[in-house]
């Protein structure tokens, strides 16, 4: 048996109401195809509070929440060794929301796997990792640079993952000007792959919360304002990372010609109806702007973060939780309370 915070029911999420509970549950049993994972740390995603209020409803109930999941291989089987790409007991690896896909379709063979039709997700479509162990293939397990504690790779398997396509998808040279709408865990970790690899490139950053202004100044942002200001200078791309709507009307509003807007969101809170008509052509979408949504990750999209923030010292900005705590993480995500990453200690 091991512990685990378990989702039983869909509602939503508030002082009075704790919809994980910790409970004793069987341990999973990997196939032969899997490996079994202990796990250490799991980050903490808004995902997970779409999920809670069904925005996007997990696939079976009850379910394990958690995708960004760092651990120490337990078990490898005879078949899954064979797969592992080396994976021994004993090491660290990773998994992060991309927990399989069919591997033959066109996607899948061009390196776009976050497009399969047979994509599932971790904590979403199988059980994840806010628990003291999870399953997974080999195939999508990522070994844990040597150098990163738990802690701080746990953020990087989505927020960072996620971040880095958003930011691969904006495609800005160095010397552009690069938007942030919101400033969470993905955005500060986007803001320092910026610094890092576009060191020319300003970044304006706008949160509806002053103390997120700050923080974002001192990583080095060159102006932050909220969301409804009007920034020094029109953008030549924007990542919305922010779970409204209102934010992405504004920054089509400070787009270039020819600027590109990427929706950073799996899913959009409240009611989207009333959009189109509050959406102005001219001064919003003319002179060929464009807009792109970001879905799920690839593997190469997490090896790729990983490499990044190895090499440059990255290091997201975490609070830590214990495994029973969740709620209470969870719950300050939902009131704005987002300075960097939330990572539960399992």
């Amino acid at each position: 048996m091991m512990k685990a915070m378990v989702l039983k029911a869909l509602g939503p999420l508030s002082a009075d109401s704790t919809p994980l509970a910790l409970e004793d549950i069987p341990t999973p049993q990997p196939s032969e195809d899997e490996i079994l994972v202990r796990v250490t740390a799991c980050g903490v995603c808004h995902t997970e509070l779409d999920e809670i209020e069904g925005r996007v409803a997990p696939r079976k109930l009850p379910i394990v929440l958690g995708h960004q999941i760092v651990g120490i291989v337990e078990r490898v089987n005879d078949r899954a060794t064979r797969f592992s790409s080396g994976l021994q007991t004993g090491q660290r690896v990773g998994i992060s929301w991309i927990h399989s896909a069919c591997g033959t379709c066109e996607y899948c063979v061009s390196g776009q796997e976050n497009l399969c039709a047979a994509f599932r997700a971790t904590g979403l479509d199988v059980d994840g990792g806010y628990a003291q162990y999870t399953i997974v293939d080999p195939k999508f397990a990522f070994p844990i640079p040597d150098q990163m504690p738990d802690e701080v790779a746990a953020p990087l398997l989505c927020a960072g993952a996620i971040g880095y396509r958003s930011m691969v998808l904006a495609g800005a040279e160095d010397e552009c000007i690069m938007g942030l709408m919101g400033f969470g865990a993905s955005a500060h970790l986007v803001l320092k792959m910026i610094r890092h690899s576009r060191p020319t490139s300003p970044v304006f950053v706008f949160s509806r919360n002053a103390e997120e202004r700050e923080f974002a100044r001192d990583l080095g942002a060159a102006w932050a304002g909220a969301i409804t200001d009007v920034p020094p200078e029109q953008m030549d791309a924007v990542i919305d990372t922010t779970p409204a709507w209102q934010p992405v009307l504004r920054a089509l509003l400070h787009l270039k010609p020819g600027g590109r807007l990427i929706i950073n969101a799996i899913r959009k809170e409240g009611d989207d109806s009333g959009l189109l008509s509050n959406l102005d052509y001219a001064s919003q979408l003319w002179l060929e702007k464009s807009v792109k949504s970001v879905a799920n990750v690839t593997r190469a999209d997490v090896r790729d973060c990983l490499a990044i923030a190895a090499a440059a010292q990255i290091r997201p900005e975490v609070q830590l939780f214990d495994l029973g705590d969740a709620n209470s993480a969870l719950l300050q995500l939902k009131r704005g309370n987002i300075r960097g990453s939330k990572v539960l200690r399992i």
